[in-house]
């Protein structure tokens, strides 16, 4: 079996810039030390990136921080976790889940039985929605989460998130 590693969204602002938080701060080792166990052709990050007119967009009007804003530093991919992803393949998606993460592995991976592991930043929101949309694109296929490589935008959503993904069949570590 294939094991593969998403990591996702582990950018400067989820850690120490508009929206981190000291836990997200705290696992930035853990995460390194996470990737560095899976060959780099089988780990694939996720970006979450908006343009400069985030605030007028749908999703800036539910969470009014702007974030992620490509070509900022807050967008940029933590300068550890970056090095310890070296030529790992990069998605860029403007929401919450990527399809095209999906749509990638989907093609990488054919006709091949693979698990896949997710960890990165924040839990209760894209973390979820990618773990969600994975598991059903790859219903038969382990989906595990590493909860001590995440972080949520608080530990009491974190927790939450990690009961919904349970509830979903997703096994939480």
């Amino acid at each position: 079996m294939k094991k593969v590693l998403v990591v996702i969204d582990c950018q400067n602002d989820f850690i120490d810039a508009a929206l981190g938080t000291k836990e997200a701060a705290a696992a930035v080792d853990v995460v390194v030390k996470k990737i560095e166990t899976y060959p780099r052709e089988d780990v694939y990050a996720t970006r979450d990136t908006h343009e400069a007119n985030y605030s007028e967009t749908r999703e800036g009007r539910f969470l009014p921080v702007v974030h992620c804003v490509k070509g900022t530093n807050g967008w940029e991919i933590n300068e550890k976790i970056k090095a310890a992803l070296g030529d790992a393949t990069i998605i860029d998606k403007p929401t919450f889940g990527s399809e095209e993460l999906v749509d990638t592995l989907k093609k990488r991976y054919v006709g091949q039985d693979i698990a896949i592991e997710l960890i990165g930043f924040c839990t209760d929101i894209c973390v979820i929605s990618n773990a969600l949309m994975l598991k059903a694109a790859f219903y038969e296929s382990d989906i595990t989460v590493d909860s001590s490589c995440c972080a949520g935008v608080t530990p009491k959503l974190h927790k939450e998130a990690l009961d919904v993904m349970k509830s979903c069949q997703i096994v939480v570590k």
